[in-house]
C-alpha cells in the first residue's frame, strides 16, 4: 500500500505547471545523499483514490498538475492512481519521479504526462545542473515522450 507523509504546490519540480507534489514514503532506493531520508521509512497515510478525490476538492483550480514523488516500492499502485487521475480527473496532468534507472515494465507510460527517473548521485548534481543523470520526460502529442531536462538549466 502507498503511503504519504506530505503535500506541497510547488512550481520547479513541472515546467509550466502548478503543481501538486506529493511525497510519498518506503522509498527502497536509498540514494546516498538523499536530501528526504524520512521518506525512506514506511510512514504516514494512505494514498488511494479517495485521498487523490480529497486533493483534488481542496485544490481545485489552484492546481494543473499532481505529481508522485516516489512509490518505487509499488509502482502498481502509481500507475493505478495516474490512470485514476485521468479517467476522473482529466483536467490535470500527472507526473511521476522515480529514483529508479528505468520504467518498471508494469508501468503504462500513457498513464502519465510527465516522468521523471534516476537516482540522487550527489556528484553528477540534481535536475538543475547539466551534470545531472537524472532526466525528466515529458509526453507530447503523439504520445512519445521527449527528453526536457535542459528547460532546468539556467543558460
Amino acid at each position: 500500500m502507498l503511503k504519504y507523509v506530505n503535500t506541497g504546490i510547488v512550481f520547479q519540480e513541472i515546467p509550466d505547471e502548478v503543481t501538486l507534489a506529493i511525497n510519498i514514503s518506503n522509498c527502497p532506493c536509498h540514494c546516498p545523499g538523499c536530501h528526504s531520508q524520512y521518506l525512506w521509512e514506511d510512514i504516514g497515510l494512505p494514498l488511494n483514490t479517495e485521498a487523490i478525490d480529497d486533493f483534488v476538492s481542496k485544490y481545485g483550480n489552484d492546481i494543473t498538475c499532481i505529481a508522485f514523488m516516489g512509490g518505487d516500492a509499488d509502482p502498481v499502485s502509481v500507475n493505478m492512481l495516474a490512470q485514476y487521475i485521468h479517467e476522473t480527473h482529466p483536467t490535470y496532468k500527472v507526473a511521476w519521479y522515480s529514483g529508479r534507472i528505468r520504467i518498471p515494465a508494469a508501468i503504462h507510460k500513457d498513464d502519465f504526462d510527465f516522468i521523471k527517473i534516476g537516482p540522487f548521485i550527489r556528484h553528477l548534481g540534481p535536475l538543475n545542473k547539466p551534470t545531472t543523470n537524472q532526466r525528466l520526460y515529458r509526453k507530447d502529442a503523439d504520445g512519445n515522450f521527449e527528453d526536457i531536462t535542459e528547460r532546468f538549466w539556467k543558460k
